[in-house]
């Protein structure tokens, strides 16, 4: 059934049932809406964004592991993306914290995913706004999905057998499923009252683009310092963008500073590790916080990404896991229509919070422990971190299960991500 045909964004008013209605157009949402639409579903997303409107200026950036990169090689994404992105060689971490065996580190390589192809890398860092334009047009050019913008979600009704989506310009639709991919203040989450839990780690993160002075072969490399983790994140031509761990308030002042002060900052605490670095455009600074929904599901709803869980951005596992997400729901609404199963039923539903319940919450934590175990300067926390960083860097089959987990082509990962 096509509900779309020559229909605009603004006038199509009438309510109509979808199969799946995503609120949230981010990479999250938008991959889904792919996924979905790839398995036969019909799609409507529900986008606060002007479609004809250029995108906003974003200078995040994504390290997209192995696992999310074949999912985006699979929708037909990554290709667009190739000409901008930097491969991700290795992933090195250096304890600065301790003096055992000078800074003991521990460096993992794409020779440590066992691939098929030689080749292959470790991931991808990948620029957002290339990222989101891809997705748009993919959305764009397939006449499944539908993308409801701008709008904006405003509350949910239960009915028999569906549920009722209402939206700010006054629209209503009913879909079998609805997906809050609607980030960290999720109104989804809130309209169910799904209670999230966390913390506030009182800190916050610098971030910024800037040229190197020397060749970062693709490596990320992370220090670890009592105060929290310095990060080097590689990009084309000796780029790199950087994440600097700092109490609260420091890194909005530094993010505050001229270009130049913040930059002789920069150097003097970290030349010796990253080289010479020079900012590119405008810094920033984000509150570090960890948050969990108590729940992944409600009747006939499921979370994702951000709306689901904000963890720590360590290892860049952030974007990852929503994209685990994605997988996982995508391959279990695929097992329900081959079962002739029904689109949003309880069995769907309790199928895609036990794939990522267990492994989404597992990862959050144990970010959150490496955090507390490194970012401090106690005296009986150095041997553990040496020991751990030595099993790691000298110990082959778990350099490589670390390497793959960190990448998500590990066997078994949730989802369908380690057969793309």
């Amino acid at each position: 059934m096509d509900l779309r045909s020559g229909v605009s964004y603004l006038t199509l008013m009438s309510d109509l049932i979808y199969d799946v209605a995503i609120v949230g157009a981010g990479p999250n949402g938008a991959t889904l809406a792919l996924g979905l639409a790839q398995a036969g579903l019909d799609v409507a997303v529900i986008d606060t964004r002007d479609p004809q409107a250029p995108l906003k200026p974003d200078g995040r950036n994504f390290a997209i592991v192995t696992g999310s990169w074949r999912m985006l090689k699979k929708f037909g994404i990554a290709a667009d993306l190739e000409a901008t992105s930097q491969p991700l060689r290795g992933l090195e971490a250096v304890d600065g914290g301790t003096h055992y065996f000078g800074q003991p580190s521990v460096l993992f390589t794409q020779e440590d995913l066992d691939s098929p192809d030689p080749d292959e890398p470790l991931g991808q860092m990948v620029m957002a706004e290339p990222l989101q334009r891809a997705l748009d047009a993919a959305m764009d050019a397939d006449d499944r999905i539908e993308r409801i913008a701008p709008d904006y979600f405003a509350g949910l009704k239960a009915l028999p057998g569906d549920i009722e989506i209402e939206l700010k310009s006054g629209r209503r639709l009913e879909a079998r499923l609805l997906v809050g991919a609607d980030g960290m203040n999720s109104p989804v989450r809130n309209a169910l009252g799904i209670a999230t839990e966390g913390r506030d780690y009182d800190k916050s993160v610098f971030t910024a683009n800037v040229t190197l002075s020397r060749p970062h072969d693709g490596i990320a490399r992370q220090l670890f310092t009592p105060e929290g983790p310095f990060a080097t994140l590689p990009l084309k031509g000796d780029r790199a963008n950087l994440a600097w761990y700092m109490q609260r308030g420091a890194a909005e002042t530094l993010a505050a500073m001229s270009k130049a002060d913040a930059e002789a900052e920069l150097n003097a605490r970290f030349s010796g590790f990253a080289g010479e670095m020079k900012i590119e455009g405008k810094a920033g600074s984000y509150p570090l916080i960890l948050q969990l929904a108590t729940k992944m599901v409600g009747p006939r709803t499921a979370l994702v990404g951000d709306a689901a869980r904000r963890v720590n951005p360590l290892a860049g596992q952030g974007l990852n896991q929503g994209f685990r997400d994605v997988a996982a729901l995508i391959d279990v609404a695929e097992q329900t229509l081959r079962l002739g199963g029904e689109i949003g039923s309880p069995q769907m539903l309790e199928a895609y919070s036990q794939a990522r319940r267990f492994d989404g919450t597992g990862t959050a934590l144990t970010l959150d422990a490496i955090d507390r175990l490194f970012s401090n300067d106690a005296n009986w926390t150095k041997p553990i971190r040496t020991l751990g960083l030595i099993a790691a860097s000298r110990i082959s089959p778990l350099r490589r299960f670390l390497a793959q987990k960190a990448s998500a082509t590990e066997d078994g990962v949730a989802g369908p991500m380690s057969d793309w």
